[in-house]
Formats: C-alpha cells, sequence, structure tokens
C-alpha cells in the first residue's frame, strides 16, 4: 500500500515546499517512488498559484532541490487522500486540527519536530521575514527531519 505525506505550512511557498521535495529526492533515492508519494499545501490561500519564494528556491537549489511545486491550500478532501499530514509548526497544527472532518482524521496529523533530532528548535520557523541564514535554518531541520521520517515508515512497512 502507497504511504501519501502532505506537508504544511503557512503560505506554501517556504517550508512545506522544500519539506516536499526533500522528502520526495530522499524518496527517489531509495527507490521508493512505488510505495511513497507526497505533497504540500498551506492553510492561507493568499499565494495559491505561486511558485517558492525565491529566496528558498535559491538555497534549495544550492543543495540540489529543485522547488516547481506551485502553492495551494489544504483541503477537506486532503484527509482522504494522505496517510500523514505533517506540519511545520504549533499555529499551523491547530488550524489544520480544526480543519479536520474527523477525530480519526485529526489523528492523521503531526508536528515535524516529531522527526527532529538534537535541535533546541520545537517547530520548523517561518524564515518569510528572516535574512538568507533563516532559509538555511530550515533546510537543516528539514533534511534531518525527512530523513528520520522515512526511516520510520521504511521501519513500518
Amino acid at each position: 500500500m502507497k504511504q501519501r505525506i502532505l506537508f504544511v505550512c503557512l503560505g506554501n511557498i517556504c517550508r512545506s515546499p522544500a519539506a516536499e521535495e526533500i522528502f520526495r529526492t530522499l524518496v527517489a533515492r531509495r527507490g521508493l517512488t512505488d510505495r511513497i508519494t507526497t505533497d504540500s499545501a498551506g492553510t492561507y490561500s493568499g499565494h495559491a498559484g505561486e511558485l517558492a519564494d525565491p529566496r528558498m528556491r535559491r538555497a534549495a537549489a544550492a543543495r540540489g532541490y529543485e522547488l516547481t511545486h506551485h502553492a495551494r491550500p489544504i483541503r477537506s478532501a486532503d484527509f482522504e487522500r494522505f496517510d500523514r499530514i505533517i506540519v511545520m509548526d504549533d499555529y499551523n497544527y491547530e488550524t489544520v486540527h480544526r480543519l479536520a472532518p474527523s477525530r480519526a482524521d485529526g489523528e492523521k496529523i503531526y508536528r515535524m519536530r516529531e522527526f527532529f533530532g538534537q535541535t533546541h528548535y520545537s517547530y520548523v520557523p517561518d524564515p518569510y521575514y528572516e535574512g538568507h541564514e533563516g532559509f538555511e535554518i530550515v533546510l537543516d531541520l528539514l533534511e534531518e527531519a525527512c530523513e528520520r521520517l522515512l526511516e520510520e515508515l521504511t521501519e513500518q512497512a
């Protein structure tokens, strides 16, 4: 059975499209694209249709990731389509929980921090109003968390 993972942040232009592409890259490197699929969305629809923030695209490209996702809002149908919905921070966690059609759907929601290793961060910070360093920190956190998530999924299979 194919595992379907949805990453969610606020505008779907920085953190979640980066997580989607990092995770997709890891899945492809391990030859698991037939078993795991991914997408991303945002809780705010104001950026719908836009590519990821140019600063995030540049930072990700420097690490070999090409962010081609176009922003979209999370929809109620996503709770049916995805096995796990992974959010970047507590604000989005609460927002996505309010959108969940049922308690069972709410149990599909995880915080990205659940897959962090040793760090002082308790969420993936929004780099939108930060400088270049903010985007690098986000990518560092996402690379480690996506690796740990993939390990968990492959151990469960």
